[in-house]
């Protein structure tokens, strides 16, 4: 069968294992993968900044999704190719609207290279503090003067799976409402944009079909792309709403499952 033109691959929990390193064993598949003709392309929630680090440590290279999809990063330039922002004046509809269904949220937006965070919103993220940027209320996060990639919303009281759920319900088709697993975290983008919308767009200015993609992912997120590729694995460490929704397997990310499959299909150890 011919090789892969593609794999695209999720990284937290997918890639990455739990303490977010990339295993040597993982390392030299992808490499060999590479060598082979095949280009790899990172999707991932995580903003281009996490990604730096990733491509640094790795000496990988070539192009990431970023932001559920919102941004198209080119890895060697480090420069956004292409950008799909979410509308303030959507942002805070959406804000208001799940404020009213759910007291006590806390909310934050991501631009990309900054995070901006209002009082309420208590999660923090590790590995770019120099990045992170506190407002002093809700509406300043309004009135930034750069676009909004993601609006990020935060519950002690309510998990990812329960805020999806009441994201969906209060409103449905504004915009694009997902998870990563995050502890009570729901992470929102421009509506029509999901990872497997700005995958294949990328797929198609290069002439490659989704038959030609193999994809890796183990989070709700990551169900448009296992759903779109040629070939979707999920881990076995996914989302039961991963399990049940992908019929292919392979091991967990801290056995190193992607490099399994990888390693059936370019030959390895």
């Amino acid at each position: 069968m011919p090789l892969p033109r593609v794999i695209a691959t999720d990284l937290d929990g997918t890639l990455l294992r739990r303490d977010g390193t990339l295993s040597t064993r993982t390392l030299r598949a992808l490499r060999t993968a590479t060598d082979a003709g095949t280009e790899v392309v990172f999707v991932t929630a995580r903003p281009p900044r996490f990604v730096d680090a990733l491509t640094t440590a790795t000496g990988l290279a070539g192009t990431a999704v970023c932001s559920n999809g919102a941004l198209v990063y080119d890895l060697a330039t480090r420069t956004v190719a292409t950008s799909r922002s979410l509308p303030v004046p959507v942002a805070r509809d959406v804000a208001t609207a799940l404020s009213a269904a759910a007291p006590g949220l806390g909310f934050a937006v991501e631009t990309g290279h900054h995070f901006l965070y209002e009082p309420a919103y208590g999660l923090r993220f590790t590995g770019a503090p120099e990045a992170e940027r506190a407002v002093a209320s809700l509406a300043d996060l309004w009135l930034i003067d750069v676009p909004i990639v993601q609006l990020l919303v935060h519950s002690t009281r309510f998990d990812a799976d329960m805020l999806l759920a009441l994201a969906t319900q209060a409103m449905d088709g504004a915009a694009q409402f997902t998870h990563s697993g995050g502890r009570g975290l729901l992470e929102i983008s421009a509506a029509g944009v999901t990872k497997a919308t700005t995958l294949s767009a990328l797929c198609d200015s290069r002439g490659i079909t989704a038959a030609e993609v193999i994809a890796f992912g183990d989070m709700p997120n990551d169900l448009t792309i296992l759903n779109w590729a040629g070939t979707g694995y999920a881990m076995g460490n996914a989302h039961p709403a991963v399990l049940s929704a992908v019929p292919r397997r392979t091991v967990s990310n801290e056995e190193d499952g992607v490099a399994a499959v990888l390693e059936q299909v370019y030959g390895g150890d």
